[in-house]
C-alpha cells in the first residue's frame, strides 16, 4: 500500500535507514551505507523529487519504487538538469534500490568556463577581507583546499595522512614549506603543503584548547582561529564581487592551485599524465578525471 507520508519525510525515512556515520568511507567501500553527512543530504533531496515524481505520476512511494520507474525518471530528467545532478539522482536510487541503474545522459548543455583566478585577482580579494577572512583566502590558494578544510587543518606530527592509500612520492615537487593535514570528503586525510610564511602566520593562531565547531550542519574539532566552511566562503565571494565584479566562488581558488601546479610540473619535465595524477591526490581527489574539471 502506497505510503501517505510526504515526500521529503519518505526520503528522510529512506536515508537513514542506509546511513553509516563514524565510519570512514574510504575503509568501507561498496558497504551499501551512507558514511558522510553531506552525501546523506544530497541523497534525501534527491530523493525526495524521486517521491514527488512518483507522487504527480500516481506511481506509488519510494517503498515501491521499481528499476523502470527509476529509469524513466532519469530520461525525464536529461532535458532538465545537468549531468552532474543526473548523476547525483542515479547514484541516490541505486543506494535505495541496490541495483544498479542504467547511465543516462544529460541532453542539457553544460557551457564550461574556467573558474580559476590569477594570483594578483586571489590578492586582491584578500586584501578586502578581514585580517582572520584574509589569512584563510591565502592558505586555501596555497594548498587547495575546500572551504570546510580550513577548519580541520593540523601539523602532520598531529595527525598522519590516511594509510589506506599509496601516496606519490612526487606530492609538492618544486615547492618548500611545512606540512599539514586536512581531512576531506569521506573523511580522506591528506597531507597539503603552506608557504613558511603562511604557516608561521597560521600558528600565531593556534588555539590553547580545541574548540567544536558546526558548520553546514557537520561538526569540526578546530585547532586554530582560522575562518572557515560558508561563512568564510560567503566572505570570499562578496569581496571577490566588491574587488573583481564577479566571483566564481572560493572553490575556484582549487581551480586556482591546480591548473599552477600543473604548470610547475611539467616545467620540471613531468608529462601531462603523471603531473595530473600528482595533482590529483594533492587536492583530495581519488580519480586523476576529477581534476581534469579543475583544468579548464
Amino acid at each position: 500500500m502506497p505510503s501517505f507520508r510526504e515526500p521529503k519525510a519518505q526520503s528522510e525515512h529512506a536515508i537513514s535507514q542506509k546511513v553509516a556515520l563514524g565510519k570512514g568511507r574510504h575503509d568501507h567501500r561498496n558497504d551499501g551505507r551512507i558514511h558522510s553527512v553531506g552525501t546523506a543530504r544530497n541523497y534525501e533531496q534527491a530523493l525526495k523529487g524521486v517521491a514527488e515524481y512518483q507522487q504527480e505520476h500516481r506511481l506509488g512511494d519510494l517503498r515501491g519504487l521499481s528499476v523502470e520507474t527509476a529509469q524513466q525518471y532519469l530520461a525525464d530528467r536529461a532535458a532538465l538538469v545537468s549531468q552532474k545532478t543526473l548523476d547525483l539522482d542515479r547514484q541516490a536510487m541505486q543506494l535505495h534500490l541496490g541495483v544498479r541503474l542504467d547511465v543516462v545522459k544529460s541532453e542539457r548543455e553544460t557551457h564550461l568556463s574556467t573558474r580559476s583566478y590569477t594570483a594578483a585577482q586571489v590578492e586582491r580579494i584578500a586584501s578586502a577581507q578581514s585580517e582572520r577572512n584574509s589569512l584563510a583566502t591565502r592558505i586555501a590558494h596555497c594548498a587547495g583546499l575546500r572551504a570546510h578544510e580550513l577548519l580541520t587543518i593540523r601539523p602532520t606530527e598531529e595527525r598522519p595522512s590516511s594509510g589506506h592509500r599509496e601516496w606519490s612520492a612526487e606530492r609538492f615537487t618544486g615547492r618548500e614549506g611545512e606540512r599539514y593535514t586536512v581531512e576531506g570528503k569521506g573523511g580522506l586525510v591528506r597531507e597539503v603543503l603552506l608557504s613558511r610564511e603562511l604557516a608561521q602566520q597560521l600558528e600565531a593562531t593556534r588555539l590553547d584548547e580545541p574548540r567544536e565547531v558546526t558548520d553546514r550542519e557537520v561538526h569540526y574539532t578546530q585547532h586554530y582561529d582560522l575562518a572557515g566552511g560558508q561563512a568564510w566562503s560567503q566572505s570570499f565571494t562578496a569581496a571577490s564581487q566588491r574587488e573583481l565584479s564577479f566571483s566564481n566562488g572560493a572553490h575556484g581558488l582549487r581551480h586556482s592551485y591546480a591548473q599552477e601546479r600543473m604548470e610547475e610540473l611539467q616545467l620540471r619535465g613531468i608529462n601531462y599524465e603523471e603531473a595530473k595524477g600528482i595533482v590529483a591526490q594533492e587536492v583530495g581527489h581519488f580519480d586523476k578525471d576529477t581534476t581534469e574539471a579543475y583544468l579548464r
